[in-house]
């Protein structure tokens, strides 16, 4: 039997009718019910793939959104969320009829199903955006769609093939990580359980079978296990509730499937939660649990103390049984519990002002705040296509927790860097980065922060953002700031850098069009549909708002059909692989557009005599001529064939990294200088760090990106002004 078979896939409106009589919150039922009426006689005799009457569906959605506990404006959308979309009913009507609020939900849930796009892609992914703007103006939006969604899965199965698996896929890249978001954990589970059964039916369904298989021994352990801790709690603590629990199946497939273990081997598959009145509670029924099960070491988490993002707070440990089996045992109160399953829904009295003025509804109100600017920074991306990844990072459930000098906990996406956090804290912050520390010592701007860090950022009050931020941090909000403060901040620079881009391209492809052809061009793609201006256009793709790769196949078409139809050979970049050098730049004699890389073991710099060697599989690596692994004859070596003679171009308009070893007394604020000085002269750095010798001097090594030989030289003379500096050489 599945996991969800007791779940009715349609409910009529006298289903919906009880929840509402059954809830604490005072409900207009005439509203509710005009609008279900309203709602029947639109659709008429329309029909769901199924052949079940169109009306069930609304009736279904808006019982999902009563359990959740949300407002009648709320139900009254979820019933006439499809009526402006698939019936001649328009906005002005329901608003008419309804109220402003209850037509601008509906509005937010519709997609944008009647403007023309290129690609279904994009219509998507304008679909998601539209959906985010309505989200960041009113979050009922989301909750609607959420259930309108989770009960469009519940009937999937009469769907083709195809459309079940790119309604999951969508449902794991955006709609999960929404729900985890917001702490709907209901929907989240039911989501991504009902996505992996059509993604990876075989899977799940050896999953399902294994619980199934457990279900009459997990009931008689969970009993034993309760009997334990009641025994020892019913003398000091009152009203302890003890729930036994499955974890989801999609959980289940991903420490199994995913990191190659069997079943047996997850320790929380199958747990116990207890529910007190209390906090205080809380805390004495886990000393209880440690007293009376032996605990595993580090499997004890406080998200009391320190909640998830989400408002999640509970006690969590792993603990073994007499047997030793072990078993993941949660603590929490009635009101943890109810925000742990609901999220923001459970506390929706507060957001309408019910006890605002509660530290709840506070709290909900801080969150759903921050909910809200999280949103608009996706939706600062120029390509929507990029908003579903977006998504899929900033809202992930694997977060890790970061302290502040000043000791303030902050969450943050797995994989973000100091970058991530100094935006986090405040813009300006971000903007004045120079550095950081973790635990007191000093990193690389692209360190991984880890849970448990404690995450100094070095500012300075003369620096600003470096472009090669965007590539290293992680979050959505981080590229965004950094992405605006170039487009506000070095406008005619991004302007000249956007032009030379696509110059350089075309050039590449062979596209070859005049100055004056340009705009036409442009237009007649309508590539500058959200900009005012060609000049608009050119900044955008200068400071990276648009990438270059990605639109290039629709500039190719045009090309080929307007300009240049006999041309067959125009070949698309692919996207960009990150690199942790520039490959261009090099002239290779006798050979056009071949993959070019650059040696770690001499890092030759523009202005460094070169050449070249043919490898196998991986293109030329260029060497520094004095290289020592480079003959010093070449003509008599092994294999002279595979020796090439190259040349930097002219321009090279791209930075490499070179490494310095910096000799100095050793002194406080020695690294902090070094720092600062490279930090004003705006030179990005990849590594930094320093030993001490025996005869009172340091060494500093640091890894940073320059342009060439000539721009070195210079970073080394102004290195060489800091106070206590002996030798400064290039390795």
């Amino acid at each position: 039997m599945s996991k969800y078979s007791n779940v009715a896939h349609y409910q009529d409106f006298s289903e919906l009718e009880k929840i509402i009589s059954g809830s604490n919150n005072e409900y207009d039922t005439e509203k509710i019910r005009s609008a279900y009426e309203f709602a029947e006689k639109s659709h008429g005799d329309q029909r769901r793939v199924s052949g079940i009457p169109y009306i069930l569906h609304p009736t279904s959605v808006a019982c999902i959104v009563a359990e959740l506990g949300m407002d009648e404006d709320s139900i009254c959308a979820a019933l006439l969320h499809d009526v402006v979309e698939d019936t001649d009913v328009s906005l002005p009507e329901i608003t008419k009829m309804f109220g402003a609020d209850v037509a601008k939900l509906c509005d937010g849930v519709t997609k944008i199903s009647k403007i023309p796009y290129s690609t279904k892609e994009e219509q998507q992914a304008e679909n998601i955006r539209k959906m985010l703007i309505a989200m960041a103006d009113d979050i009922r939006v989301i909750i609607i769609k959420l259930a309108d969604r989770l009960h469009n899965m519940r009937t999937m199965d009469v769907m083709p093939e195809q459309k079940r698996r790119d309604k999951s896929v969508e449902n794991m890249q955006v709609f999960a990580p929404i729900a985890h978001r917001l702490g709907i954990k209901t929907i989240k589970e039911e989501l991504e359980d009902r996505s992996l059964q059509y993604l990876d039916p075989i899977g799940y369904e050896e999953i399902e079978q294994a619980i199934m298989l457990k279900e009459g021994e997990r009931e008689r352990f969970i009993e034993d296990i309760k009997s334990q801790i009641l025994d020892r709690t019913k003398d000091t603590i009152k009203n302890v509730y003890i729930s036994g629990r499955v974890k989801s199946i999609n959980s289940i497939y991903r420490k199994t499937f995913m990191r190659n273990q069997n079943i047996d081997q997850i320790f929380d598959v199958f747990a116990v939660r207890v529910i007190v009145d209390t906090v205080p509670d809380c805390y004495n029924v886990l000393g209880v649990v440690h007293d009376v099960f032996k605990p595993i070491p580090n499997r004890f988490k406080d998200y009391i103390s320190m909640p998830k993002p989400n408002m999640y707070q509970s006690l969590h440990t792993t603990v073994l049984d007499k047997n030793a089996i072990p078993f993941e045992v949660q603590i929490r109160t009635w009101d943890m519990h109810y925000t742990a399953e609901y999220g923001i829904a459970a506390h929706w009295k507060y957001k309408l002002g019910m006890g605002s003025n509660s530290k709840a509804g506070k709290s909900v109100s801080e969150n759903i705040e921050k909910l809200k600017s999280m949103i608009l920074d996706q939706l600062e991306e120029e390509d929507a296509t990029d908003i579903a990844r977006n998504i899929r990072n900033d809202f992930a459930e694997n977060d890790v927790y970061v302290f502040t000098p000043k000791g303030d906990v902050m969450s943050l996406p797995r994989g973000s860097t100091p970058i991530d956090l100094a935006y986090l804290i405040h813009t300006q912050v971000g903007h004045r980065m120079v550095g950081a520390k973790i635990n007191n010592k000093i990193v690389p701007i692209d360190y991984i922060l880890k849970t448990g860090d404690i995450c100094e950022i070095i500012t300075h009050k003369e620096e600003h953002p470096n472009r090669a931020w965007i590539d290293i941090c992680k979050t959505a909000s981080a590229k965004s700031k950094i992405r605006q403060w170039f487009k506000h901040e070095k406008r005619d620079e991004n302007i000249v850098e956007g032009k030379a881009m696509i110059e350089r391209e075309f050039k590449r492809q062979g596209m070859n069009l005049t100055e004056d052809e340009y705009p036409e061009f442009f237009k007649s793609i309508s590539i500058k549909k959200q900009y005012n201006t060609l000049d608009d256009f050119y900044a955008a793709v200068g400071y990276g708002g648009i990438q270059l790769w990605k639109i290039m196949p629709r500039l190719k078409e045009e090309y080929q059909k307007t300009y240049a139809k006999d041309i067959e050979n125009i070949t698309v970049p692919q996207a960009p692989v990150k690199r942790t050098k520039a490959s261009s730049g090099v002239v290779i004699e006798g050979n056009d557009d071949v993959l070019v890389k650059f040696s770690n073991c001499c890092n030759p710099l523009p202005g460094d005599e070169i050449i070249g060697y043919i490898t196998r599989g991986y293109g030329v690596s260029i060497h520094k001529r004095n290289c020592t692994n480079v003959p010093k004859d070449v003509s008599r070596c092994e294999e002279p064939e595979r020796w090439i003679n190259c040349y930097w171009e002219d321009e090279v308009g791209e930075a490499f990294r070179s490494t310095l070893q910096i000799t100095a007394a050793d002194r406080t604020g020695l690294l902090a200088d070094v720092t600062i000085k490279l930090s004003t002269m705006h030179i990005f750095i990849h590594s930094l760090n320093s030993r001490e010798l025996k005869t009172g001097r340091a060494v500093v090594t640091v890894t940073i990106d320059v342009m060439g030989k000539n721009h070195l030289r210079g970073v080394i003379s102004k290195l060489s002004d800091i106070n206590g500096i002996e030798e400064i050489k290039r390795l």
